[in-house]
């Protein structure tokens, strides 16, 4: 069974099939916040959305990392480090990408296994 979660016109924010949760690319909602602070936005939803699925952080399986800049990674990873769950670590891949709009200075999509 497939269930959906904040679904759009164009896209649902988070896809339950098969004991998953895929959550969709995810950016902060205040883009002049600092990369720090969009950093701690994007997760807070990423939360948001697996709790709303039925999942949460410690069953994340995949994590990938959109960043404008490159030389952001370490401040990034200052909040994600204090974010993820340091027993249950997922899979992670960091990508320079121009994201959707300049002012975005972080993305993040994820996989969850259901709990």
């Amino acid at each position: 069974m497939t269930k959906r979660f904040v679904v759009g016109t164009r896209m649902s924010q988070a896809v339950m099939h098969g004991g998953q949760i895929h959550i969709a690319g995810q950016v902060a909602d205040d883009r002049k916040a600092s990369l720090e602070e969009q950093t701690r936005q994007v997760l807070g939803k990423i939360d948001a959305l697996l709790k709303e699925a039925g999942g949460s952080k410690s069953r994340l399986l995949s994590v990938n990392v959109f960043l404008p800049h490159i030389g952001d990674f370490d401040r990034m990873n200052a909040v994600y480090d204090a974010w993820i769950d340091p027993a249950n670590p997922p899979a992670r891949a960091c990508i320079e990408a121009q994201l959707a709009h300049p002012s975005l200075k972080v993305e993040i999509i994820a996989v969850a296994a259901k709990d």
